[in-house]
C-alpha cells in the first residue's frame, strides 16, 4: 500500500496545477497538468477507501447542488462525493424557492452561500442557457466575496452544461487510463464517438463534446460520426481539431457509424439531438411557446426515425480492433428489446458489456471529491498524506 501511495503523490508533486479556488466548468480550460491531477487525486482517494481509510476533511460545511434536469449517476455521485469528505448536501429546489416571486440569480448564490464549501450545478437542456447560467453564479459569488458578504467563495462544479458534461468525461478518461494502463498508451487508440438512434428527444450534445473535447488532448485518433444534420457546436468541433494537431492525435468526421466503428479501439454510440434543433429549442423556451415546443419534439422525433440503422450491434462490433474495442457509455443507454423496441445498443452487447459500464460509471464520485479537493486544498497532496498517515478507520 505504502509504495503505491508515495508513487501517485510524487506524480502530483511533479505537476504544475492551479486548480485552487478555480471553479471548473469546461475541461479545455484547464491545463493538460490540472486534468492529470484530478485523475491522480481521484485515483488515491479511491485507493484509500478501498483500503477503509476515513476521507474526511471536513467537520462541518455544505455541499448545494442544483439540478434543472433529472439525474441519477451524477446526482448520486455528488452526494457520495461531498459525504466521502465530510461535507452535508443540500439540494436545491429551485420550486420551493423564491425565485418564483423574483429572486434575482445574484441574491439566490449568496444566499444558499453563506456555511456552503462547493456547489454542483446541471443545467444542460438549452444550448446557451447551462454554462451561461453558471456563469452568473460564479460572478454573483465573486460580488458576495468580494464585499465581505461571504466569508469564504465557494467552488462550482459543471454537474453537465449545454457545452460540456466534464465529470462525466474525466470518469470515462480514468476507466480508460485503468483499462488500458496508463494515459500514455492511449495514444495512436481510436476512439469511436458516434450518435446512435433514440425513441426519445432532445439529448443534450454535452456528452459527445466533452468526449471530442478531452480524449483529443491525449493522442488518440477520435471519429466523429453522425447522419447529416445532427452536427455538435461548432466551437467545440475547432477545439477537438486544434487539440488533436497539439497532441499528435487525429480528430476526424463521418457520416458513418460503420466507416467510424472500422479498427476502433473504443467505441461510444450515443444518441444526440442536432444543433440547430436544440438552438430552436432554446428559442422557443425562451418566448414560453409550449405548442411550438410540442412541434419541434414531433419533428425531431421523426427526424431520428430516418436512422434506426444507426445502433451498436454485434455485427458492428466484430468490425472494430480485433473484434473486441471496449464499449462505452454514460448510462442510461437506450438498449434494444429491454428498454425500448430500438435504440442505441442491442441488447446482447450492451449486456456483454454492462459490469464494466457500471465500473466506467463508478469512477465518477472519486472524480467529483478529486475536484472538491483540488478547488479546496491549495496543496492537495499534504492532505492525501495526512488522511493516509492518521489512517482513520471508515468503518468500526
Amino acid at each position: 500500500m505504502e509504495t503505491k501511495f508515495k508513487k501517485l503523490i510524487s506524480e502530483i508533486v511533479r505537476l504544475s496545477s492551479g486548480l485552487y479556488q478555480k471553479d471548473f466548468l469546461l475541461t479545455w480550460e484547464k491545463s493538460n497538468d490540472e486534468i492529470k491531477q484530478i485523475l491522480l487525486v481521484a485515483e488515491i482517494l479511491k485507493y484509500l477507501r478501498e483500503n477503509n481509510i476515513s476521507l474526511r476533511c471536513f467537520d462541518s460545511g455544505l455541499a448545494v447542488s442544483i439540478f434543472r434536469d433529472q439525474s441519477t449517476r451524477t446526482r448520486f455521485s455528488y452526494a457520495s462525493a461531498a459525504n466521502l469528505l465530510g461535507l452535508k448536501v443540500q439540494d436545491m429546489d429551485e420550486s420551493k424557492s423564491q425565485i418564483a416571486h423574483g429572486e434575482t440569480v445574484r441574491e439566490t448564490a449568496n444566499m444558499i452561500s453563506f456555511f456552503t464549501e462547493i456547489i454542483g450545478i446541471r443545467d444542460d437542456k438549452y444550448p446557451g442557457i447551462g454554462n451561461a447560467y453558471m456563469k452568473e453564479v460564479a460572478e454573483a459569488l465573486d460580488d458576495g466575496f468580494r464585499n465581505g458578504v461571504l466569508h469564504q467563495r465557494p467552488g462550482i462544479i459543471n454537474l453537465q452544461c449545454d457545452i460540456d458534461h466534464p465529470t462525466q468525461s474525466l470518469s470515462d478518461l480514468l476507466h480508460l487510463e485503468n483499462y488500458f494502463g496508463s494515459l500514455e498508451t492511449l495514444k495512436g487508440k481510436k476512439i469511436a464517438m458516434t450518435w446512435a438512434y433514440s425513441p426519445s428527444y432532445g439529448k443534450p450534445l454535452s456528452v459527445p463534446q466533452g468526449i471530442i473535447g478531452l480524449m483529443t488532448r491525449f493522442g488518440m485518433n477520435v471519429e466523429l460520426a453522425y447522419p447529416e444534420g445532427y452536427n455538435l457546436k461548432p466551437e467545440v468541433i475547432e477545439i477537438a481539431k486544434n487539440q488533436a494537431k497539439e497532441s499528435g492525435g487525429s480528430f476526424k468526421i463521418s457520416g458513418s457509424m460503420e466507416d467510424a466503428f472500422k479498427d476502433a479501439d473504443i467505441v461510444y454510440p450515443k444518441s444526440w439531438a442536432p444543433y440547430s434543433v436544440m438552438q430552436q429549442k432554446t428559442e422557443l423556451y425562451k418566448n414560453n411557446n409550449e405548442q411550438g415546443l410540442k412541434d419541434l419534439e414531433k419533428y425531431a422525433l421523426s427526424l431520428n426515425s430516418n436512422y434506426k440503422n444507426w445502433e451498436c450491434n454485434e455485427n458492428l462490433m466484430k468490425t472494430t480492433k480485433h473484434g473486441s474495442a471496449l464499449y462505452m457509455h454514460c448510462l442510461p443507454a437506450d438498449i434494444s428489446g429491454v428498454s425500448c423496441e430500438h435504440g442505441e445498443v442491442q441488447k446482447e452487447v450492451f449486456e456483454k458489456y454492462r459490469i464494466l459500464t457500471y465500473i466506467e460509471a463508478g469512477y465518477k464520485p472519486y472524480i467529483i471529491a478529486s475536484m472538491i479537493i483540488n478547488m479546496l486544498f491549495k496543496e492537495p497532496d499534504k492532505i492525501l498524506r495526512n488522511l493516509q498517515n492518521r489512517a482513520s478507520v471508515r468503518k468500526g
